[in-house]
């Protein structure tokens, strides 16, 4: 979910079992992806239907992306992934003309799209972020500080 206008993109890995069965991004409740989120776009997102979370996304000028186009995997864990097809990375950001900051849901995902990134990655800020996941056992309070520091990248 990106558009032109995107400042600051938040990759993950690849969805979980219950995100890809609703064919949703975050859709297992004990993530707490939208929790976080809702602090670097400053405003309650929890309450909102999916498309409307979606949407004040964008608005925000946030895009979401996966790095993993599709693995195999038992699960959800990110330490399952095998087989793994990587996204076109570099192609997206190339467009996307606004792009200032990139962050990274989780150590898989920053490992991952670095390596697809490249020599490119040296144009956008860089932000590994706390994973999201409820099974991250890093308290959302702790989380917080490195998710919010996406904000600063919105209003450039």
């Amino acid at each position: 979910m990106v558009d032109p206008r995107v400042r600051v993109l938040v990759l993950g890995s690849l969805p979980g079992e219950q995100s890809l069965a609703a064919q949703r991004y975050y859709a297992n409740p004990q993530n707490q992806f939208w929790r976080l989120m809702s602090g670097v776009v400053d405003e309650d997102l929890v309450p909102l239907d999916y498309d409307a979370r979606l949407a004040r996304l964008l608005a925000s000028r946030v895009g979401l992306w996966d790095v993993v186009a599709s693995a195999q995997r038992t699960g959800s864990t990110d330490a399952a992934l095998r087989d793994i097809s990587a996204n076109d990375l570099a192609a997206l950001v190339a467009t996307l003309p606004d792009l200032r900051a990139i962050g990274f849901n989780g150590g898989a995902s920053y490992k991952h799209g670095l390596r697809q990134l490249g020599p490119a990655a040296s144009q956008y800020a860089i932000h590994p972020l706390p994973s999201s996941s409820g099974m991250h056992t890093v308290g959302l309070d702790a989380k917080r500080p490195a998710w919010r520091e996406l904000a600063r990248y919105l209003d450039v």
